[in-house]
């Protein structure tokens, strides 16, 4: 989904030239061959302006893509197991040990608490917020690298403006909050950089930062956003990999992987940090790492796969819409793009025995019907 994304400029701050110029760069670094390219707007003029105070009179507006993680987290789980890879959803690894061939993990299914052996050649860490407590705890090594665990909270507002264009606000203290248009009735503004002391502390959105996100986003828009207005919140925490910044906002969001005895008999591989924007890029230097020491494993080719239901143009969304529209008349257009924004051309597979209303199986509400929940089952859960 593309973003079209608003940068207020006030008087004071940075000058405009070196905003337009890092904007610039920024065209050139991403190649703008899909994404349209920055431009300067008078927000006195343009809609995105309404919302705004006076002072704000000129912008910068540059795009950009928005992902649902949750999505990404399900289709990359299901473009693994459609590869031949085995997922266990709801298992636990308690111990990995050292053998003469690679690895034996026990694991244990959090519902049934039964205990499963399998062997491995190579053995990847890849936790996240846990990859230390794996490297102590579950391999039980010391760990020569570490993690930075950075929690970042949103709050959900109900609708703030009236058109789909975000806005990329800075702050006072030389951070910044995206305000973006979420789930065509609400406003989600975020994120926050606070030091989260441990991964078994589940992370939730404080007051203070709360205060925080309302002061942050109430220095640009004229009607005050209040308590009252938020619908919803919720955190998550970055496992960043600790390079010794001063503050967590300083903090590299890079990655580091950690090859440690590729040429014994039992090879490990460590990730440390990584995020949603260069997760594929990472994975290919992780697949290449390993084939330095597995030759007939296939290199990375992943730059021109897409995953499941994503065999489409990148512009033909509407085009897809549409045809599936004309195959079954009978749907509402919200749910069909609510489908294809989530299951893309498995929306056709979904669909393919439906010929009315009744045969979407139970109605939940909000375009929810039970041959949904039935594909989810079957292909997802």
């Amino acid at each position: 989904k593309f973003l079209s994304i608003i940068m207020p400029w006030k008087k004071g701050k940075r000058p405009a030239w070196l905003i337009r110029f890092g904007l610039l760069l920024y065209d050139s670094l991403g190649r703008r061959k899909i994404l349209s390219s920055t431009r300067t707007i008078n927000l006195k003029f343009d809609p995105s302006g309404i919302p705004l105070k006076n002072q704000f009179t000129k912008g910068f507006e540059y795009s950009d893509c928005w992902v649902e993680d949750s999505r990404l987290v399900v289709l990359n789980a299901r473009d693994a197991h459609d590869a031949g890879a085995k997922i266990l959803s709801y298992h636990k690894v308690l111990s990995a040990k050292k053998t003469n061939k690679g690895w034996t993990i026990e694991v244990e299914n959090q519902k049934t608490h039964k205990k499963n052996n399998f062997n491995c050649k190579l053995l990847v860490n890849a936790g996240g917020p846990w990859v230390e407590n794996i490297i102590r705890n579950t391999i039980k090594n010391n760990a020569a690298r570490s993690v930075r665990l950075v929690k970042g909270s949103h709050i959900v507002t109900k609708k703030l403006f009236n058109h789909r264009k975000s806005y990329f606000l800075q702050g006072e203290d030389g951070r910044i909050v995206f305000v973006i248009p979420y789930e065509t009735d609400y406003t989600l503004i975020g994120t926050t950089d606070v030091l989260h002391g441990s991964v078994q502390e589940k992370p939730k959105c404080s007051p203070a930062e709360t205060t925080y996100l309302l002061n942050f986003i109430n220095e640009y828009f004229q009607k005050p956003v209040v308590k009252k207005d938020i619908v919803w919140s919720y955190s998550g925490v970055r496992p960043l990999f600790e390079d010794g910044a001063q503050s967590e906002s300083a903090v590299s969001r890079d990655y580091f992987i950690d090859f440690i005895d590729k040429n014994s008999d039992s090879p490990i591989l460590h990730i440390f940090g990584g995020k949603i924007t260069t997760y594929r890029k990472l994975a290919e230097v992780a697949v290449d790492k390993v084939s330095s020491i597995f030759p007939s494993m296939k290199k990375k080719w992943t730059s021109k796969s897409c995953l499941p239901g994503g065999d489409f143009e990148i512009n033909d969304f509407e085009k897809v819409v549409q045809d599936i529209y004309t195959l079954h008349t009978y749907l509402d257009l919200e749910l069909i793009r609510r489908l294809i924004r989530l299951y893309g051309t498995d929306t056709y597979k979904m669909l393919e025995t439906k010929n009315n209303i009744r045969d979407l199986g139970q109605p939940f509400g909000h375009t929810l019907y039970g041959f949904e929940i039935d594909w989810g089952i079957d292909k997802e859960w």
